[in-house]
Parts: structure tokens; sequence; C-alpha cells
């Protein structure tokens, strides 16, 4: 496919070509959007970007993006937007002196961190993840880059599992995903 055909190619279409399905991944039931196959394709990864940024393009300074793959989309926007990028990370995987934020999972908790002073007050961040699934963990994100004194602009992830209802937990914050799934 060149460059011209994926642009005129709907971004949804190139998820569902692209994405792979795995079935009982991680375990037996759960069927998992496996999104290394979109990153691995170069126009693939493009039109996926581009279609993150868009709505917000002009709206804010710096790209966040949730470990693991989060880091991925966002160091792609920040560089395709000349913007720079933040990393939110697990617990203990940053150096220096961090802001911690604790959230819930299904089945315990786990915390997320990021550089205290590697946030500017007052700059205007893109918030991006793969999955909105529960909310729990962009939540934590939105909190995590408020504390700092930044204004969170939007949240933008490749997958909604709407049945999770994570939209609802980050009520007030316009969330823009690229493909709404219905489990």
């Amino acid at each position: 496919m060149t460059a011209e055909s994926a642009a005129r190619e709907p971004v949804h279409a190139i998820l569902d070509r692209l994405c792979a399905t795995v079935e009982d991944y991680p375990k037996p039931g759960i069927t998992f959007k496996d999104l290394t196959p979109v990153f691995a394709d170069g126009e693939g990864l493009r039109a996926m970007v581009d279609a993150l940024t868009e709505p917000f393009v002009g709206q804010f300074d710096l790209v966040a993006g949730v470990e693991a793959r989060g880091f991925l989309l966002a160091a792609a926007a920040a560089y395709a937007t000349g913007t720079g990028v933040i990393t939110v990370r697990k617990k203990g995987k940053l150096p220096r002196t961090t802001l911690a934020e604790d959230y819930a999972l299904e089945y315990g908790n786990a915390t997320i961190e990021v550089h205290e002073d590697d946030v500017p007050a007052g700059s205007r961040i893109l918030l991006l993840d793969d999955v909105l699934a529960t909310g729990g963990t962009l939540s934590a994100a939105t909190r995590l880059m408020e504390r700092t004194g930044a204004h969170v602009v939007g949240i933008g992830v490749v997958l909604e599992l709407t049945a999770l209802g994570g939209r609802a937990v980050l009520a007030g914050h316009e969330v823009h995903s690229l493909q709404r799934i219905d489990l």
C-alpha cells in the first residue's frame, strides 16, 4: 500500500486489517487485540498517530504516554507534532524524584509515576495509551499530570472497550478513541 492509498483508507479499516486477534489471552475467555502489527506497519502507524493527534492539534505542548505501548504512541505523536514527550512509568522505574499515583486493578492495586520536574506547571498535555478499558490507569495518569500543575487537554486511545465503562471514569475530559469495541 502506498502513502497515498493509506491516507484514503479510514483508520478503523487499517486497524481492522492489521490488528491481530488472539483468543484466550492472557487467560481463557479473553479476546486480546494485539496492536503490534499496526506499530510494525509504517503507514499504519502514521495513520494511527495522525488520527490520535488530529482532534487536539495546536492544543498541547507535551504528549504523555502510559507504559508501555503508550510510550510508542506518545513518542511518535510528539515527533510528528514537534512537541515533547513525557513517560508515565510503573512504580520504581524512574531514577529521580517522582510524583506517584495509586489506582485499583481488578486483581489488586498499582502505582504509576512521573519525574517531578519533567512536566512544567501550566503545560497542556495530550495523554495517549493503546486501550481504554476500565479507565483506572488513564484516570490515575490524568490525576498525576494535574498534580504537576499541568492541564490535560485530551485523552487519546486506539481501542476503547465500551462495555467496561472507562469513558465514565474519565468524565470531564475529552476522550478520543479510534475504534470502539463492544464486548
